[in-house]
Parts: structure tokens; sequence; C-alpha cells
């Protein structure tokens, strides 16, 4: 039996078991049913290049121009039987004139204990997930309260850092110690991610507010290197982030603490574990490695400080293990919100890079660049709100010679969103 086979067979043990537990909890009881989503709706305006979206270099998800689109339709259905057990999947529509689609973000079941009397705590999940990575992303399917744009580094999250897994939390409770702080170990294990790597490598760092959804794929920007005569002739148009090749099983450890009523901080590192040797329809693996750091503090005057800072590298090779793509890459972000009565202003400022190391002809993945984002949020009523955004992103990435584009460009983006939560 292989890897993968002893993988999957533990997770349809684990899913019967959670069958198991629901059937019995109806003979017990009602199981709590609960929908929520978010629709979205925008107007915007970017001064930019062609869209990732639409196999371009440009950091947004609009093509250059006025669009109005669907941004979002979120869905999230939970299921709660028990005092420890729930699930949750979540699907999400976009209809933006560019990749239009609707499909799974998201789809796990979760063991979640009563403390122990000395506030210990389980806290086990297992599905279809994102690494517990984003101090951002945190209200309804995925989204973010703060605005309408992801920071560089949720982007790629949303983009191609999703993946199929277990994953285990500790938690030591302050309030059960006398204690303001708490205390949290999480351990995951993964697969299906042995790509991710490939679109921060060819189209580097983006900011958008759209997630790859299960069944979607991403185009690729054609350049020299992919050419029937290049080094990289066996690549596929398009990349798909949730595939798996090599039957290797990944890892993601974090550790937080938590200052009640203050803040938290957070610190984890991420390995895909991939085997490089092997390609397959055009699909290559990638080995992706990162530390991660992270920070959300309550400041005076009521003001709201999130940050988080990565550094990594990816790196695909051929089927002999020559190194094709060896990228060095970092991003981090500082964000500053303010609520007050019914607005809420948030500013953004981030700095991010892509340090190609390889030797590949015709494949320049080298990029650096800096982002601002403005954003004002009215709150017309307890579920909707009105906000307005402005993005600036100055970025030099030479690939852009490739397709005829300046090297050095400065893009922009305007939106008034309409946000409905229910």
């Amino acid at each position: 039996m292989t890897v993968i086979d002893r993988f999957v067979s533990r997770c349809i043990c684990l899913s019967l078991v959670t069958v198991h537990l629901s059937v019995q909890s109806m003979e017990w009881g009602e199981i709590e049913h609960h929908v929520s989503g978010v629709v979205d709706t925008r107007i915007g305006y970017a001064d930019s290049s062609d869209s990732y979206l639409s196999a371009g270099l440009g950091k947004f998800s609009a093509n250059n121009g006025s669009q109005f689109a669907l941004s979002q339709l979120g869905l999230s259905y939970h299921t709660q039987w028990g005092d420890a057990w729930s699930s949750r999947i979540v699907a999400n529509g976009y209809l933006d004139g560019i990749n239009n689609g609707i499909g799974l973000t998201e789809a796990l079941v979760r063991y979640r204990d009563i403390p122990s009397e000395s506030g210990i705590r389980l806290d086990v999940e297992f599905g279809l997930m994102y690494p517990k990575i984003s101090l951002e992303n945190v209200a309804t399917a995925w989204a973010s309260p703060y605005s309408l744009s992801y920071s560089t580094i949720n982007s790629w999250l949303a983009e191609e850092v999703r993946h199929i897994g277990l994953s285990t939390t500790i938690e030591s409770l302050g309030k059960y110690r006398q204690s303001a702080h708490d205390f949290s170990l999480t351990a995951e294990a993964f697969m299906f991610n042995d790509t991710t790597g490939a679109m921060l490598a060819w189209h580097g760092w983006t900011q958008t507010s759209r997630q790859t959804l299960l069944q979607e794929t991403i185009p690729i920007t054609a350049i020299p290197a992919m050419q029937p005569d290049g080094m990289l002739a066996e690549q596929a148009a398009n990349s798909d982030p949730f595939t798996e090749l090599d039957d290797r099983i990944g890892a993601h450890v974090v550790a937080k603490w938590a200052w009640r009523s203050n803040g938290n901080v957070q610190v984890g590192y991420y390995d895909n574990n991939a085997n490089t040797l092997i390609v397959k329809q055009g699909q290559y693996v990638w080995l992706t490695k990162f530390g991660h750091v992270g920070a959300k503090w309550l400041l005076p005057y009521g003001v709201s400080f999130i940050s988080q800072y990565m550094q990594g590298n990816t790196l695909m090779t051929n089927t002999d293990g020559l190194p094709v793509v060896d990228n060095d890459f970092h991003s981090g972000y500082i964000m500053l919100s303010k609520r007050f009565t019914q607005h809420r202003v948030s500013l953004r400022v981030e700095d991010f890079s892509v340090t190609d190391k390889d030797v590949t002809p015709d494949d320049n993945n080298n990029e650096d660049g800096q982002s601002l984002t403005v954003a004002y949020q009215y709150q017309l009523d307890k579920p909707w709100f009105i906000q307005l955004e402005y993005n600036v992103i100055d970025s030099t990435r030479p690939a852009r010679r490739y397709i005829n584009q300046p090297i050095e460009l400065v893009e922009q983006q305007w939106q008034v969103s309409s946000r409905y939560f229910f």
C-alpha cells in the first residue's frame, strides 16, 4: 500500500467515524444547522496591465479599465452535533468577466472537545482547508472585514496554498489557570498541493479578493521558456493548484500566544515535502518551504494593528534533479484599522520580492515591489456595508519584456463595493 493509499484510507476512516457520530447524534436530538454568507458587488476602475487571471502580468484580478462584477458570492453551511463535533462547507462564486465560476473552497469536519480541568483542549480538523496562517481573512467565506483586496500574502494563500489534510491543535486556556494568557500548538499533515509555488514564480505577488475554486486551474503567462524549444516546454498552459503527483505528505506547524483583550502573536513553518523529480500531464512538482510570523494587537484609541511576514523558497527541477526554477521570496505587510460607530478606516503598506537564483534562459522570475491600500467602510445596517478602496502597486518585473510591457510599472485600482453579510 502506497503512502497516498494509507493517507486516503485514514481520511475515509475518519469520515466514517464522523458519519457514525452524526447518526448517533440524530438519535439523541436535532442537529444544529447554520447558514451564513456574503454578497459582494463592485464597481471599479483599474489603471493596470492585463490581469494575472487572464494570463497577464497585472497585479490585480481586474483587467485595465472599468468593470462591474459580482466579486464574491460566498456561502458557508455549518452543522453542529453534540458538544464536540461539527462540519463546515464553504462555496464561493464569481462573475467578473474574466474567470467566472462557482465551486467549493473549503470542506471539513471538526472535533473540538470540552477543556479539561487544567484548561487543555484538543481541536482536530480534517478536509479541504487553508493552512492556519491568515490573520486578515477572518470573516464569512474567508472574506476580509478590513479591505476589499487581500494583502499579497493572503492573496497567494487564496490562489494556490490550500490542501486536503489533517490539522491538530492543542490549546492551553489561561482562564482555567487564573491567567490572561492562552497558548496553542498546531501540527498539520497534508497532500494535494504539489504545484504550490508555480504561480508565485510565473506571475509573482498579486493583490486580489478571489479564491481559487477546487475544480479550477490557473492560466500561466506565455513566456519564451515554454515554447516548444524551451526548457519549460513540458509545462501545461494552466497550473493545477490542488493536484497530488508524488504521494508524499507535507507538514505545517504553528505556535501561538494570545494575551486576552490585547492581541496575539504566532510563528510557523510550512514544508510541502515535494519530490521535484516528477512531472505528469504538464504539471511539475514544486518543493515549497517558508516561515511566517504574525501579530494582531489592539493599540491605544481602539486602533487594530495587524502585521504578517513570510519568507521562503520554491524549487522546481527536471527529472534529473537539475534546478529549472529556484526562487527565494518574501512578503510582509503592516495594517492599521480603526472602527468608530458606523465607520471603519484601514491603511495597509506592503513590501514583496522574488529572487530568481536559477540560470534557465527566457524565464526571469525576479520581482520587487511595494503596495499601499486605503479603505473606508460605512455600515448602513447590521449586515450591510458600503466600502471604498484605493490600491497602488509599484513593481519591477523583468519578465514583462517578454510580452512587450514596461519592466517598471505603477498600477492603480479604485473600487466601490456593496457587501451584504447574512
